[in-house]
């Protein structure tokens, strides 16, 4: 693949420096588009012509130059890369690295603050996704909008039906996150996806203490992470079957809706299906807030909501009990976004972790032995066990048998051994469907290992999946809407598609490269690599690859704050 060559003279950059007038902006000189961190290690990744590199600070001054390291061969993109080490610039400042005097990288800044308007915009990206409530402009500015779905008129689905609501039956189930690019919502993404927020929130606490981000909840003495997250509690809470305590699977249309605003859209929404997968998700999520949603505020509301959250997740579990093989598939007339999920011994796993963690009541450890893992795994919506461990390590609590810690770390060592010996520095060896989200919650993998450890490895893993989702990969593009010098404009997002405004609502990771589906695009007129690490479409059309996705965007919170507190 040859260099894309961006005619935008060096000088621009930094001054009149001779030396470099000539040189050619490129994004195949492969950096965090965002910046680094003072104190971190920083690594380039460029082409297999590279035979040397300089680097100049922003008023011309060559501050570092070499030979990059020797080229490896990365199957997954069909190319040769060179790595370029500049860590020992640790200096405050804005530089452009040179390769053989002739291409030239956009600005790379260097500062302690570097990741602090990424990771605020990511998690604003949520308040952008609500569903039911108007979205005002002095809080999102040009992406504005009326309020769409308030979802208080939902019908029962002939799936989801019971004596106590038959077909027909209308209920109120408002608020909540819209899941994707579509605008359903669904509990068993939600449930990891309000957790990785709950998560971030406790253990990187002073991090939601200073993370202000203008939404209407603003002021009222909680973070706005927890303002944020309650938003979609409280729409979760709506969806449990208040006669026998089960959830229904997701709140969604019999179809998706068009490219259209969503108060524009006129569909009849559907709760469908309760299912094992969606109740246990519920279960474990519920107990985890019922511990730490009232850490900031005191008052009678928050913990009458702790005590919702705790009665609602007993009753959840003793449901799941009595249905512990209910597997969910869209039923004939429904054909929205289905998370089917057929193993349960995850799902056991994390709901009775977070119980005992709530109750300290033993029935539910024999199910936590009975359902622990043999080996972790790196979490997804349909593998959710390692987040039990997650809750275990950060509480400092485990049942007297559990070897937490050892467990977790022989996830996390495989994870840094993978990056180390990988030619572009990441963990992922398979690129599939969210890709993007795989490399964030490997990277919270590294940062629940450095927190138990202090071992330095770890972080300086986790920041190297921040690297690459931030530009220094293949595609040589910063995945979030927004930010960086080649981010996504194209998204698979109702909202930003449907809007006046031409930039998409930023803060949003977009799905990532991956082979899993080929065709969401008319291939006569866009067609993609079959190389995985390449396989990206910036189209609308590219659900696979280009659309977003609140399970997403949450380990990319994570992420972020768990590098800038490091």
């Amino acid at each position: 693949m040859k260099p894309t060559l961006l005619v935008w003279p060096i000088a621009m950059l930094i001054g009149a420096c001779t030396n470099y007038e000539n040189c050619r902006l490129t994004t195949d000189i492969r950096i965090d588009q965002c910046g680094y961190l003072p104190q971190s290690p920083k690594m380039a990744l460029v082409d297999d012509f590279a035979q040397k590199y300089a680097i100049i600070d922003d008023k011309g001054n060559k501050v570092l130059s070499g030979r990059p390291d020797a080229s490896q061969f990365y199957a997954e993109a069909n190319q040769k890369y060179r790595k370029i080490d500049f860590s020992a610039l640790n200096k405050v400042g804005t530089y452009t690295l040179v390769i053989n005097d002739t291409l030239c990288s956009y600005p790379i800044h260097i500062t302690d603050d570097v990741y602090t308007p990424l990771s605020a915009a990511a998690l604003k990206a949520f308040y952008y996704n609500r569903s039911g409530i108007n979205i005002d402009e002095c809080y999102a500015g040009a992406w504005a909008r009326q309020a769409g779905h308030p979802d208080t008129c939902v019908m029962v689905h002939k799936s989801a039906a019971s004596v106590a609501r038959p077909v027909g039956t209308i209920i109120s189930s408002p608020r909540g996150w819209y899941d994707a690019g579509d605008y359903n919502k669904y509990i068993v993404n939600s449930g990891i996806s309000t957790y990785t927020l709950m998560l971030a929130a406790t253990i990187y606490d002073h991090k939601a203490i200073k993370t202000s981000i203008n939404i209407p909840e603003t002021g009222n003495f909680i973070p706005d992470i927890w303002n944020e997250t309650i938003y979609n509690l409280r729409w979760m809470l709506t969806m449990q079957d208040p006669n026998d305590g089960g959830v229904y699977h997701k709140l969604t249309t019999l179809a998706f809706e068009s490219f259209k605003m969503p108060n524009e859209c006129s569909q009849q929404r559907y709760v469908v299906a309760k299912g094992t997968a969606a109740t246990l998700d519920f279960a474990a999520t519920m107990a985890y807030a019922s511990r730490n949603i009232t850490k900031y505020d005191h008052t009678d509301e928050h913990k009458a909501l702790a005590d919702s959250c705790l009665s609602a997740a007993q009753q959840a579990y003793a449901w799941a009990e009595q249905h512990s093989n209910v597997p969910f598939v869209n039923p004939a007339d429904v054909s929205t976004g289905e998370y089917g999920d057929a193993t349960f011994t995850d799902e056991w796993f994390w709901a009775a972790t977070e119980l005992w963690l709530a109750t300290a009541d033993n029935k539910y450890v024999e199910k936590m032995k009975a359902n622990n893992p043999a080996k972790l795994t790196v979490p997804s919506w349909g593998d959710v066990a390692t987040l039990g461990y997650y809750s275990m390590l950060t509480e400092h609590k485990m049942p007297p048998t559990f070897r937490a810690k050892t467990t977790l770390l022989q996830l996390a060592d495989s994870l840094v051994t993978q990056s180390a010996i990988s030619p572009i520095s990441i963990s992922m060896t398979n690129y599939d469907w969210g890709s993007n989200s795989t490399v964030a919650n490997m990277g919270i993998v590294k940062l629940i290992a450095y927190k138990v450890t202090n071992e330095q490895r770890y972080l300086n893993s986790a920041l190297d999946d921040v690297h690459y989702l931030l530009g220094r990969n293949p595609l040589g593009r910063c995945f979030v809407t927004g930010f960086g010098v080649n981010p996504p404009l194209n998204i698979h997002h109702r909202i930003s598609v449907a809007d006046t405004v031409e930039a998409p609502v930023p803060g949003l990771l977009c799905g990532g490269p991956n082979i899993v589906v080929l065709t969401d695009c008319d291939a006569d007129s866009i067609t993609r690599s079959q190389y995985p690490a390449i396989s990206y479409s910036d189209e609308v059309c590219s659900y696979s690859t280009n659309e977003i996705a609140i399970n997403w965007n949450a380990p990319l919170v994570c992420l972020l704050w768990g590098v800038e507190e490091r």
